[in-house]
């Protein structure tokens, strides 16, 4: 029997470049599951995204989910893609199987934890306050600028990514400090200042937006109280579950979350389409 992709909607289109199109997973002519191609990135149209890949249960463990991922980069190939995205939930065995099977490599992780009744206790000698507004300015100045650096290191063009971090702040952040629901804080210690915090509602709970220590204060366990107090800001605002996002290649960052009790809840995976 024979595997294959066919549509199950119309190819949709813009001016940029971006595609989207869902497909069925089908043997023969009996459908067995399904799945969305985009390439719709932040990144532009040069890279795709397999995205709500599923297979029926009486279809499972027959290969048919690696046929049809194999398909959508042929599809995304033919788009003109030169790499390929998947997010794979963390309690999906058989979806990390896949990915990792067919040469994806991750690169980020979403986590989360469920936080307890009462609000954790910070080290001795040490502090959160709220942000002031010169201190957000300042802030402000080097997110902008940190996270268009993020998205050029992973591949995005210098313009579009300094265009898609003032955008995203903006977004984020229509009245600046003052926008509502947002948290900034910052951990003071017996030297002042040293580190500080962005939280805000997302999803089903809040979520770290940033937070980081002063270069001149790290090694010192400040990220652990930044994180305390993180949670602390969502336990206050009502959340109890708290999540963040990570990149693979910061160790001390994710051993950090785990020690604290963050699992995570979505493995990204990128890989080359040659």
């Amino acid at each position: 029997m024979t595997t294959t992709l066919r549509p199950s909607g119309p190819l949709q289109q813009s001016d940029g470049g971006a595609r989207t199109r869902p497909y069925e997973i089908r043997v023969n002519s009996r459908r067995v599951g399904s799945l969305l191609i985009a390439a719709d990135t932040p990144f532009g149209p040069a890279v795709g995204e397999i995205r709500d890949l599923g297979v029926d249960e009486p279809d499972r463990r027959r290969g048919r989910a690696t046929v049809a991922a194999l398909a959508a980069e042929e599809v995304l190939r033919g788009w003109g893609c030169r790499r390929v995205r998947v997010s794979v939930p963390a309690d999906s065995a058989a979806g990390l199987r896949l990915a990792r099977s067919l040469g994806y490599t991750e690169y980020s992780r979403h986590m989360a934890k469920e936080l307890p009744e009462d609000p954790p206790a910070l080290s001795e000698g040490v502090r959160g306050r709220p942000m002031t507004g010169a201190e957000f300015e300042a802030w402000r100045v080097e997110a902008v600028r940190g996270y268009a650096e993020d998205w050029i290191a992973r591949g995005m063009p210098q313009e579009a990514a300094r265009a898609k971090s003032e955008a995203d702040h903006a977004g984020r952040l229509p009245q600046g400090l003052a926008t509502p629901n947002v948290t900034f804080a910052v951990l003071e210690a017996a030297a002042g200042p040293v580190g500080h915090l962005w939280v805000a509602p997302s999803g089903e709970g809040s979520y770290v937006f940033d937070v980081a220590v002063d270069a001149a204060h790290r090694g010192r366990g400040y990220g652990r109280d930044l994180m305390l107090l993180a949670e602390r800001t969502a336990l206050a605002a009502g959340d109890r579950v708290l999540g963040l996002h990570v990149f693979a290649g910061n160790t001390p960052a994710l051993r950090l979350y785990e020690s604290l009790g963050y699992r995570p809840t979505n493995v990204n995976y990128a890989k080359d389409l040659l």
